[in-house]
């Protein structure tokens, strides 16, 4: 039986099928030979031992005193730079596109300036800013510097996915807003940015993955109590378990990127399914509602 050809591929015949087949093989006994190696390896390093793993599942002080603590402050540190650097990185990537040369000059080089320095060195410069100038207390200074440094680098790089999602839509669009009378004002908020939220939801996502990932740096140089910065006293209290202790944190990790990505798949969903179910049709009167103050686009009794 003849398979069908395509334009994007040629159809592997049988000899390659067979050598397709043939390196899918060696590659998952490479991987379970690499798996091996690190059980084996952790075996001898007796870090696969019941007791190592014992406290995680039966002495809930491990979770109250440690992982719960800095569960929590990983999310609010994520949580605030999500909450800020979603409208700021619409805002700047809006700008972007602004028609007044000087906005576009000044968002710009914003965005080019805070995307292009590390996001662990913003935190670093935050953290010094605000213990040379402010009165924060220290015990609450590296969330402080945490959250700006991640909504600095963070919402420069949203800046971009919004630009990119907007011009990406048809032209054409933009010339049927302007055809009813609206102002570039109302086009970007009425008909451009509802359309591309859809196509730039799996970008915006993989930023907010990121800024959860990244709370971890503010652990590791800034003191931040944070999850990864748990493992050490952990690890120190029970037994030098870390590779256990790494464990648990990095499945916590997993656990909360894709509760995010899960919930980002399902907004999409809806989202998709509510723009092919609208039936919604504008009337005269919210056009007139829509155009120019003064401005009439015919009559609004439904003649022609």
């Amino acid at each position: 039986m003849k398979t069908k050809p395509t334009v994007l591929y040629d159809v592997p015949g049988p000899r390659a099928r067979r050598r397709n087949l043939l390196w899918t093989l060696l590659f998952l006994v490479a991987i379970a030979a690499v798996l091996w190696w690190v059980v084996v390896s952790l075996a001898d390093k007796d870090q696969l031992e019941w007791t190592k793993w014992k406290p995680f599942f039966t002495d809930g002080r491990v979770w109250d005193t440690y992982i719960l603590p800095a569960l929590k402050n990983t999310v609010i540190a994520a949580g605030l730079a999500m909450v800020i650097a979603l409208p700021l990185g619409a805002l700047l990537g809006i700008s972007r596109l602004s028609d007044h040369r000087s906005v576009r000059v000044v968002a710009g080089t914003v965005v080019e300036f805070f995307r292009a320095i590390p996001v662990l060195i913003l935190m670093l410069f935050a953290n010094a800013a605000y213990s040379e100038f402010t009165d924060i207390s220290p015990d609450t200074r590296p969330l402080y510097a945490v959250v700006t440094g991640l909504v600095l680098y963070n919402a420069s790089v949203l800046a971009e996915v919004v630009r990119a999602g907007i011009l990406a839509l048809p032209a054409g669009q933009t010339d049927a807003a302007k055809a009813i009378g609206m102002r570039k004002g109302q086009t970007m908020a009425y008909v451009l940015l509802p359309q591309s939220v859809t196509a730039m939801l799996p970008a915006l996502v993989s930023q907010l993955v990121v800024i959860v990932k990244d709370t971890a740096l503010g652990g590791a140089l800034l003191g931040f109590s944070e999850l990864l910065a748990s493992v050490r006293p952990m690890s120190a209290n029970y037994g030098a378990n870390t590779i256990a202790c790494f464990t648990v944190v990095a499945v916590l990790f997993v656990l909360l990127n894709f509760a995010l990505t899960t919930f980002a798949s399902w907004l999409e969903g809806r989202l998709r399914r509510g723009r092919r179910s609208t039936g919604a049709v504008v009337g005269a009167d919210a056009v007139d509602d829509l155009a120019r103050p003064g401005e009439h686009l015919g009559p609004t009794d439904g003649t022609k």
